[in-house]
C-alpha cells in the first residue's frame, strides 16, 4: 500500500508538471528516498507477482519511461526483447542484488551481470532487439529502470517462446537453472 506521503508527493508532482508545461518553467526535482523505496517494496511484497513499478513518467506517451522496479526474490519476468518498435532499456540497482541476463534468439545465455551497488556493479544497458530478463536475489531489491517510450502494451514486449510463460509450472525450475548457469546460485 502506498503511504499517504507518497500519494501526496505523486499528486503534487503531476499537478506541478502540468503547471510547468503550461507556463514553460522549470519543475521541482523528484526525490528518490528511503521512504519511496520502502513503500514501493511493500507494494511488491503484497503483489501476487512479487514486483511493483513506481512510475515517474506522467503518461505512457512520454518518450522516456522512468520508474522504480521493486522486486522480491524469484519474481519471474519472462525473457523478452523490445523490437518493432526498437527500445533500449537500462537498469540501475538502488538496493539489493539483481541479476541481468541476456540471451540469443535460441535462448542461450550470452551475457550477465550481478548488479550489486555494494560491490561496484551499478547498472546495465540492454540494446534494442536483445532478449533479456532480470531476477532479484535479495528481499526489497529495487532497480531504477529507464526505457525508450512511448509505452503501448500491445507491442511493448516480444516474449521469448523458448521460455516458460509467467504462471506456468516450469517457471521455478527455469529460474533456478538460469541462476545456476550465471552466478552459480
Amino acid at each position: 500500500m502506498q503511504s499517504a506521503k507518497c500519494k501526496m508527493q505523486n499528486a503534487k508532482c503531476k499537478m506541478q508538471s502540468a503547471k510547468c508545461k503550461m507556463r514553460n518553467v522549470k519543475c521541482e526535482m523528484v526525490k528518490i528516498d528511503q521512504d519511496l523505496l520502502d513503500n514501493t517494496s511493500a507494494r511488491a511484497k503484497a503483489s501476487p507477482r512479487r514486483r511493483m513499478n513506481h512510475n515517474f513518467h506522467l503518461q505512457y506517451t512520454d518518450t522516456m519511461q522512468r520508474m522504480l522496479n521493486a522486486m522480491e526474490p524469484l519474481s519471474y519476468i519472462q525473457p523478452h526483447k523490445h523490437e518493432d518498435p526498437d527500445k533500449r532499456e537500462v537498469f540501475f540497482a538502488l538496493r539489493g542484488r539483481i541479476v541481468v541476463i541476456e540471451f540469443d534468439e535460441q535462448g542461450n545465455i550470452t551475457g550477465h551481470i550481478l548488479l550489486d551497488p555494494l560491490r561496484g556493479n551499478y547498472g546495465a544497458e540492454i540494446p534494442e532487439r536483445t532478449y533479456h530478463t532480470i531476477i532479484a536475489l535479495d528481499p526489497d531489491s529495487v532497480a531504477y529502470e529507464v526505457k525508450d517510450g512511448p509505452y503501448t502494451p500491445i507491442d511493448d514486449k516480444n516474449f521469448a517462446n523458448w521460455a516458460p510463460r509467467e504462471g506456468e509450472a516450469a517457471v521455478m525450475e527455469y529460474l533456478t537453472g538460469l541462476l545456476d548457469r550465471t552466478i552459480g546460485h
